[in-house]
């Protein structure tokens, strides 16, 4: 049986949605973030040194990293591809992009700015807040706002051209990118993006997206 170590509101419930959509059966050990630092408990560390979430366990052997294990699963369980496009095709190599882009190249802005609106709504002594406020406000403007603004500029114009990110059809590609497209809408980052706000809603109408939040629990994603 697969386990899945899932922390609540984070990038696990990706691969919940991933072996609903494939119809795999699973289990699931459930953790919850530190209230205080919302970062996941030392639990974590006795399954997979990084102490950190998704992990997933098959049989003997522990996988890590959101794209890894995706691709694990689709090479596994997927014995139909009916979620990654025939080998050697268009779709595929796009499939294989969107697998690294979104947390080698989107997600990092995306951090950044959940860094910096914490740092700016951080308690602090008077004297400094006006500081750190302006440090915050700095990097937003002069970095990691244009960062994003290109990212999901590019995101909109990808989806503008078609209804999934590696081509006509749904794939693993668009369970990888829920998460970086997600986190950007809870923090008001997509702003008026018409083809990517249709991608979300097409996402959540999927009923095995509905199953793996009714089986992981509520994904509301930190701001």
């Amino acid at each position: 049986m697969i386990i899945v170590h899932h922390l609540e509101n984070s990038r696990s419930h990706r691969i919940l949605w991933l072996l609903e959509e494939l119809g795999v059966a699973y289990d699931i050990r459930r953790y919850a973030r530190d209230p205080k630092t919302m970062l996941a408990p030392p639990e974590l560390k006795r399954v997979h040194p990084l102490g950190k979430s998704p992990v997933l366990v098959d049989g003997d052997e522990v996988h890590a990293e959101s794209g890894a294990i995706i691709e694990y699963l689709l090479q596994r369980y997927d014995s139909a591809a009916a979620l990654a496009p025939p080998p050697g095709s268009p779709e595929r190599l796009r499939l294989s992009y969107w697998l690294h882009y979104a947390e080698g190249s989107v997600m990092p802005p995306l951090l950044m700015s959940l860094v910096f609106a914490r740092i700016r709504n951080a308690p602090m002594p008077f004297f400094v807040k006006p500081v750190a406020r302006a440090i915050a406000d700095k990097a937003m403007k002069g970095f990691v706002g244009p960062q994003l603004t290109t990212h999901f500029d590019f995101i909109e114009s990808e989806l503008a051209q078609r209804s999934w990110f590696a081509g006509a059809a749904f794939s693993a590609a668009d369970i990888q990118m829920s998460f970086p497209v997600e986190a950007a809408g809870a923090r008001g980052a997509l702003g008026d993006r018409p083809h990517t706000q249709a991608w979300l809603r097409r996402i959540h109408e999927r009923p095995a997206y509905a199953r793996a939040v009714e089986r992981g629990g509520p994904f509301e994603l930190l701001r």
